[in-house]
């Protein structure tokens, strides 16, 4: 999940290729560049793809570029002539980019191909669509689950992870600790990333972040009933001062500092690539995953979660767009998505895919695989405006961390601030 990755090497590399180009000898093949997000070893998984999609005819050549610059990469895509000819992004942006038309329809290419997308997950095949075309394609997907640690949470007397908000409640109350000057030592409930924790919760809780016609609803009730469960429970009952104070000396997340690792924060919503990171970064950690919560009067929210999406899209100015797509299929294909998902521990996009046996080494994989086929699976809408909200709900979320804002006031100023992202 995490992205890691060399800005100088990208750049040099991207400078050297240029966008897709031919080989000088007539007949040769073409040579297309694929700018990608990744690094590390997840960059290493992705070579040893593109080496195996290289060998595999002699049409095309791929080169990798690691460049994790998103505006070098907004830029080159709204130039004349591009840079790069197939790269990847993040479901929650396809409306906004496709929008500003720099983007290449698939619709064409994959009905041309008999492209199977009834394969793919339902709920991140929508957030591909802007105004019925399809941008881009999912290559990994992502759900969130309740992450604890089972020596806490035997030390606090709380036999099993919670079912309910309410015995969520009661085990974050158990679970949070402050020494003899008041200060905190263990956080019964952390954050490791505000807008994912905040937005899942709100789905927890029976809120939704957008309507049926893809307008945002930042105000909706069970948006505000998750920011108060949050607040009433963590930052106004420890005081959000004591909170940021504590919250301040947490280590790298991708490292073995992490609060979550080292015992600092005994509950996470956190995403399916974390069995890959405790196994490199805390190996001896005892620790459960469980579904999220749901509020005790509200069954029907049982199995809740939020699907993000790692995706792939080419540019419209791509100068070679069907060896772009001929790669993009090979990605796609069922033995190079279960390599690339199994190699950076995230769900695949296919739903034939879920339950491969490969992935039974992965600790609890199957917890959040198993979560992808509930019903209650939420993704966010992709509009043209949604970085810009996305940005009016973390300053939001900021205020209520702070304390700076009760929860109702905080989102009742994104609602304000809505009405200007059509104009």
């Amino acid at each position: 999940m995490l992205r890691t990755v060399s800005v100088l090497a990208g750049l040099a590399l991207v400078s050297a290729c240029g966008g897709g180009t031919a080989d000088p000898e007539k007949g040769g093949p073409i040579t297309i560049t694929f700018s990608y997000l990744w690094g590390g070893q997840e960059a290493q998984a992705l070579e040893k793809i593109i080496a195996e999609f290289n060998a595999s005819q002699r049409k095309i050549v791929v080169k990798g570029v690691s460049s994790p610059d998103f505006q070098k990469q907004l830029a080159s895509m709204s130039s004349a002539k591009g840079s790069f000819d197939i790269s990847d992004n993040f479901g929650n942006g396809v409306g906004s980019w496709a929008s500003k038309g720099i983007l290449e329809p698939l619709d064409t290419y994959m009905a041309k191909d008999g492209f199977d997308s009834a394969d793919i997950v339902p709920a991140a095949l929508k957030q591909m669509v802007y105004e019925g075309k399809t941008y881009s394609l999912p290559i990994a997907v992502h759900s969130f689950q309740l992450l604890y640690n089972k020596k806490l949470f035997a030390e606090a007397g709380v036999g099993q992870p919670p079912k309910t908000t309410e015995e969520w409640a009661q085990a974050i109350a158990k679970l949070t600790k402050k020494d003899a000057a008041g200060n905190l030592t263990q956080l019964g409930l952390g954050n490791p990333e505000t807008g994912t924790t905040f937005t899942t919760m709100g789905y927890m809780f029976g809120g939704d972040w957008f309507d049926a016609a893809g307008k945002p609803t930042p105000s909706n009730p069970g948006n505000v009933a998750a920011l108060r469960f949050y607040t009433d429970n963590v930052t106004a009952r420890y005081g959000a001062d004591k909170v940021l104070k504590f919250t301040s000396g947490f280590g790298e997340y991708a490292s073995p500092q992490n609060p979550f690792y080292t015992g600092k924060v005994a509950m996470v919503i956190d995403g399916e690539w974390q069995p890959r990171f405790i196994k490199d970064s805390a190996p001896d950690l005892d620790w459960g995953v469980a579904p999220l919560p749901y509020p005790s009067g509200q069954p029907n929210l049982a199995g809740t979660t939020q699907l993000t999406a790692s995706t792939l899209f080419i540019p419209r100015n791509s100068a070679h767009k069907q060896e772009a797509w001929e790669f993009m299929k090979f990605l796609m294909g069922k033995k190079a998505m279960l390599d690339f998902s199994y190699a950076l521990g995230n769900l695949p996009a296919r739903l034939s895919l879920l339950d491969d046996p490969k992935y039974a080494d992965i600790p609890q994989f199957k917890a959040w695989a198993d979560a992808l086929k509930a019903p209650n699976v939420k993704v966010q809408a992709s509009m043209p405006w949604g970085q810009q909200y996305s940005t009016d709900l973390n300053a939001a979320f900021d205020q209520v961390l702070r304390g700076a804002a009760a929860p109702d006031k905080a989102l009742a100023d994104v609602a304000g601030k809505t009405g200007s992202y059509a104009k």
